[in-house]
């Protein structure tokens, strides 16, 4: 309970952090132009507050509903539609008053306020921390272990992932994305190059797969027996925990995917087992399960050898500052790449939506500010991709409208801008009953 009340915790920070910025940034934007801003709301109030408190011509407050927030600007129709204010003639001081350009700024101010805090997160995470990250080359010198999911996308134990789109993916933590938005991945097998393409039902299966599951991992250099299966075929025959299993019928096996792809070769066949057993080296008859197993666990890879395969470039202050707007826009590219598998009905990629009541367990259980940051980071640049997108009721569709405006040079009627605002709502609430939707199943599920 603690660790989840610990989680909770800090995704509500996040959140809150997020949001205030975000408004911040209209509100701002609102005040240069001399606009009033009647309302300003950490999370939503439907029905009522818990905090408010009127400090000039604004009433600020905190809302019960942690997901999002919203300022209400006069003059202008929002997710609150109020129409009675509309209804008068218009003031110097509304927004529908301000000229085209005054109103787009102030519509897209929260947008740029999140990615100017990513760009100032990454800046100083850069100069402090360096840019940590798992080398693909290095994790996959001995090849690669795939889960069960990315083997019937076509992998195999043992490849090791040479390109992806013809490009290579030094980092290990994009190298899943780019291999779900790829036509063909380029692998080494076997001393050979083999091209595995990619398609949607291939997608499919590794994002059903990957629930906690991991997709890929580096094969230890060594195989080390960990725990035997009672009455497995492997104690059977006399293998002791702590064994290093180094060949089959006295040819060399170098790692764990070479033992699989031997014992595929050999099921329900008997072996001869090369082992070094407290130094010495002795054989041992085993019998090949017909699902090519010995009935035996190996040692995984321990925390020593990750740290091993990590690699850090340090920032100083001023490399840090351009460095960190590099890394802003590659992250906001894979945020636009992982939205394209939304969209993609057969990939099943909505169903991987993560919303409010499951959104907290990205969190470590254990306060992490390395890894709180670096989130809350990247989630600023999913909330400005989101609010960029051209769906009314969104200051993307606010957006869309006023730069329509200022092509034809004709103001939409307020009729229309009502219909649009309602038709956004609706379909902001069709998305959201979507993400509680699939936090509901996923909980009842326990994945």
């Amino acid at each position: 309970m603690k660790e989840i009340f610990i989680q909770v915790v800090q995704l509500i920070l996040c959140l809150s952090i997020l949001v205030t910025l975000h408004e911040l940034g209209h509100y701002w934007a609102a005040k240069y132009f001399k606009t009033r801003v009647e309302k300003f709301m950490l999370f939503f109030d439907p029905g009522f507050a818990i905090f408010k408190k009127k400090i000039g011509e604004t009433v600020y407050g905190i809302g019960w509903l942690p997901l999002g927030g919203y300022v209400k600007i006069a003059g202008m129709i929002d997710e609150s539609m109020d129409k009675e204010q509309l209804k008068k003639p218009p003031q110097p001081w509304e927004f529908r008053s301000k000229p085209a350009w005054q109103r787009l700024i102030i519509m897209l101010a929260g947008i740029f306020v999140n990615f100017i805090l990513a760009w100032l997160i990454y800046t100083v995470m850069l100069a402090v921390n360096g840019d940590n990250y798992i080398s693909i080359d290095k994790m996959q010198e001995n090849g690669l272990e795939f889960s069960e999911a990315m083997k019937h996308a076509g992998f195999q134990d043992g490849d090791k992932i040479l390109t992806v789109d013809g490009k290579h993916q030094p980092r290990a933590d994009w190298m899943v994305v780019d291999i779900l938005l790829a036509e063909q991945v380029m692998v080494e097998r076997n001393g050979q190059e083999v091209p595995i393409n990619i398609n949607d039902g291939g997608i499919k299966a590794i994002l059903n797969g990957a629930k906690g599951q991991g997709l890929y991992m580096p094969s230890p250099k060594e195989i080390i027996v960990d725990s035997l299966i009672p009455n497995g075929n492997a104690l059977k025959a006399g293998v002791q925990k702590n064994d290093r299993i180094i060949g089959i019928n006295n040819m060399a096996i170098n790692n764990f995917g070479e033992l699989k792809k031997t014992l595929d070769t050999h099921k329900n066949d008997s072996i001869r087992l090369d082992i070094v057993r407290n130094g010495e080296k002795i054989e041992v008859a085993v019998l090949v399960s017909d699902s090519a197993s010995l009935g035996f666990g190996r040692q995984g890879v321990d925390e020593s050898f990750l740290k091993g395969l990590q690699v850090t470039r340090e920032y100083g202050v001023l490399e840090a500052i351009p460095a960190g707007l590099n890394k802003t826009f590659t992250n906001l590219a894979y945020q636009i790449k992982q939205f394209k598998l939304l969209i993609r009905p057969k990939t099943e990629a909505y169903k991987q939506i993560s919303g409010p009541l499951r959104l907290f367990k990205v969190f470590d259980p254990e306060w992490d500010w390395t890894r709180f940051w670096n989130f809350t980071a990247m989630f600023s640049i999913w909330l400005a991709f989101l609010n960029l997108l051209p769906i009314p009721a969104l200051d993307g569709g606010h957006a869309m409208f006023t730069i329509i405006e200022m092509i034809t040079g004709r103001k939409m009627s307020e009729k229309t801008m009502e219909i649009a605002q309602i038709t956004g709502f609706v379909i902001l609430m069709s998305l959201m009953a979507l993400v509680f939707g699939n936090d509901i199943i996923h909980l009842i599920k326990g994945t």
